[in-house]
């Protein structure tokens, strides 16, 4: 096995993704603090990876409609324990660290953080597989697709949490709808990759450019709000 291949091809989308990210800040945060929040991502992904097999195996015990176990899978099995620990690594490692200075860093938190997960993802997608075509064609297709479902469901929980802390009444309700809404977009995405029918194509496509549109917006409005010195562990 041509280990390097996998490692190069699997990170390459998120890279390229957490460059473009990376220039929305116009006060860059530390280099140490950035390969951090990605290699917990990277690590989350592996204990969010058994729990869902764990789920797939309990969903395969229940007698229900094809439909229907597939609607779980997606969204129970899969778009909730990925968000969840998505959100609660940025929780536990940047919350409450003093290198949060500005309500953007929310944001680009969450999409480092998810960057670093979708890439171990990668990576681990990519070991079926044994030929450069193959690596290029597979790695391609996860940079527009799922590694950037990946970094725009953390944009849009990142833009909710930045509101959160300065809306502080409504800080549990606003997390809630960031979560709820990643979770129920992402589970869109993948309910939509596995159907068949013109949603195959159409539903995920919506899917990414209505995100993209969201988290852009997202970004320009929470450059507005005014710097704070820390941010308390929500």
């Amino acid at each position: 096995m041509n280990y390097p291949l996998y490692i190069f091809f699997g990170l390459a989308p998120s890279i390229v993704w957490l460059l473009f990210y990376l220039k929305k800040d116009v006060h860059p945060e530390s280099n140490s603090m950035i390969l951090k929040i990605f290699g917990y991502g990277m690590l989350a992904a592996i204990p969010t990876a058994i729990i869902e097999l764990g789920a797939l195996k309990s969903l395969e015990l229940i007698s229900l409609p094809p439909v229907f176990t597939m609607g779980l899978i997606c969204f129970l099995g899969v778009a909730l324990p990925e968000e969840m620990m998505k959100y609660l690594v940025v929780r536990a490692k940047v919350l409450s660290n003093p290198e949060l200075d500005e309500p953007i860093d929310v944001m680009l938190y969450m999409i480092i953080c998810a960057l670093g997960f979708a890439g171990l993802e990668n990576i681990l997608v990519l070991f079926p597989f044994g030929g450069i075509f193959e690596f290029f064609t597979v790695s391609w297709i996860r940079f527009i697709g799922a590694t950037f479902l990946h970094a725009l469901c953390a944009g849009l929980i990142g833009y909710f949490l930045a509101l959160s802390f300065l809306k502080t009444e409504k800080r549990v309700q606003l997390t809630i709808i960031g979560l709820g809404s990643a979770i129920v977009l992402h589970g869109l995405y993948d309910f939509f990759i596995i159907i068949e029918g013109s949603l195959k194509l159409a539903g995920p496509t919506i899917i990414l450019v209505g995100l993209a549109i969201f988290v852009s917006y997202g970004f320009k409005k929470v450059k507005k709000i005014k710097s704070v010195c820390l941010f308390s562990k929500n």
